[in-house]
């Protein structure tokens, strides 16, 4: 019989060259670019420009119908191509517009392309997939009493959908989420259109971001949300995001975020990004999140001092979040070893404000990390080459050595090099490194730059060794305490 479609013949033409390709391919295997954290996180060969990724939600309990589109640039030429990705059933996939064979290896979905890609050229992947919210104890997508929010916190994105899921491969996003009548879907970035009715039922919102961002830092919200909107400095659009029902009782709380941007640019620079705000969720998730321009709170730390929290330490917290839009959204880690450079910064401003507020004295907390200290580093390793997560433990990388005991190394360098060089210092890193990646070694160089001598020496100890160092200035600080003794 002959084939009379030319699109038929195309289309049994590409399943037959898939075939041909994984008859003399090995099996496919789950790669990563060698985190020492996460060795199987991220995946060689290609750099990540673009998400698209289109999301229609009916309710908890069923997985989200999804369209994952990347656009990206190889790097090396490519037979397979490994995106990390689970907890989703793939319909198909297509690589630069032609049908790929799609298998899962570990946590990775490995696409085989009709034929080989080469180097240095255009790579246009679609997947089609589902996205489910249940089970979701390992991150990803978190429920709440109206809906879901993301919290993909240190490698949960692909939980969510395909990527490239290592903050070393930041891209830009876009969002199109559609839910049914009475919810909101709120995401990064700025609205991309008005909310548009879809033929099928529900509406569709959309968002993109202006500047690129790591896969952890996605967040999309759906919920009988009410979405707030005032002006920050500087005219910065301040979007915060709230169950409709507690707008009112958060309204005091979510009037200050304007005078804690204020705050922290006088010590650091401008805001780095298009728009900021807080996304405050009925869900118990234990921790707060900076999701970049929305970061994620848990309802519970706004209840007030009978649930424990008095007001300067949940305004500290939001600070904290505040500070990492700097501190690891704006400059993100290099690799995971990397995070004492966003949690110790976010908690060094943290503790700056709670002592502004004359609260808790920076100095009495940075003395009682550092009597800490040493059993920090014997738990969990020393700051910058933290010991890994336990086994289905992955928020187990947040230890205390990352936030105090992280905070404690740059109040030592601050003692070492004098105030001024030190908020140079802090100036200089956020600017130089905008919207894009550094490490350890980076700060380092930076930090003997201002100071005018080498600091490796002086560093070295205090990033590295498994005993803390002596504090400059504080002769009378006592040792830090060892392991097993209370101080």
């Amino acid at each position: 019989m002959q084939l009379s479609s030319p699109r038929l013949r195309a289309a049994l033409l590409a399943a037959a060259s898939l075939s041909l390709v994984a008859a003399v391919l090995p099996p496919p295997k789950p790669l990563g670019i060698g985190d020492r954290l996460f060795p199987e996180l991220g995946n060689p060969g290609y750099d990540v420009l673009s998400y698209d990724l289109s999301l229609t939600y009916k309710d908890n309990r069923s997985p989200l119908a999804a369209v994952t589109a990347i656009e990206a640039r190889t790097l090396a030429p490519l037979e397979r191509i490994n995106l990390d990705f689970t907890h989703g059933t793939v319909a198909s996939a297509e690589v630069n517009g032609e049908p790929a064979r799609f298998e899962s290896a570990g946590e990775d979905l490995v696409l085989t392309p009709a034929r080989p890609v080469a180097a240095n050229t255009a790579l246009r992947i679609t997947v089609r997939h589902t996205s489910d919210p249940r089970g979701s104890a390992d991150g990803g997508w978190v429920t709440t009493e109206d809906g879901l929010a993301m919290a993909n916190q240190a490698d949960a994105a692909h939980r969510v959908f395909p990527c490239n899921d290592h903050p070393a491969d930041k891209a830009y996003f876009t969002f199109r989420v559609t839910v049914p009548e009475g919810y909101t879907a709120v995401a990064n970035g700025l609205p991309g259109a008005v909310p548009a009715p879809r033929a099928a039922g529900g509406t569709e919102w959309t968002y993109r971001t202006l500047h690129p961002m790591a896969t952890e830092l996605a967040q999309v919200s759906i919920g009988r949300s009410a979405v707030l909107h005032r002006t920050g400095p500087h005219g910065l659009p301040l979007r915060d995001v709230v169950p409709a029902a507690d707008r009112e009782q958060l309204e005091p709380w979510l009037r200050k975020t304007a005078g804690h941007i204020a705050w922290m640019e006088e010590r650091v620079g401008r805001y780095p990004f298009e728009n900021y705000g807080v996304l405050i969720a009925r869900a118990r998730t234990g921790f707060e999140l900076e999701t970049q321009t929305l970061s994620l709170f848990e309802h519970g730390l706004f209840a007030g001092e009978a649930e424990g929290y008095p007001e300067w330490y949940v305004e500290a917290v939001m600070v904290h979040e505040l500070a990492h839009q700097w501190f690891g959204d704006s400059v993100t880690p290099r690799t995971w070893s990397d995070l004492w450079l966003n949690e110790g910064h976010a908690t060094w401003y943290e503790a700056l404000y709670a002592d502004g507020l004359g609260k808790y004295s920076l100095e009495r907390r940075m003395r009682e990390a550092y009597q800490r200290s040493d059993q920090w580093r014997a738990a969990g390793g020393p700051p910058a080459a933290p010991k890994a997560a336990a086994p289905g433990q992955k928020i187990g990388l947040f230890r205390p050595v990352v936030y105090d005991g992280s905070a404690l190394i740059l109040y030592a360098l601050r003692e070492e090099i004098g105030a001024a060089a030190f908020d140079r210092v802090e100036r200089r890193w956020v600017a130089e490194h905008k919207d894009a990646t550094a490490g350890t070694e980076d700060f380092v160089r930076l930090a003997s730059q201002e100071a005018g001598r080498d600091l490796s020496a002086f560093l070295q100890p205090w990033l590295y060794g498994e005993k803390t160092p002596p504090m400059p200035g504080h002769p009378d600080w006592s040792a830090p305490a060892a392991p097993g003794k209370t101080v």
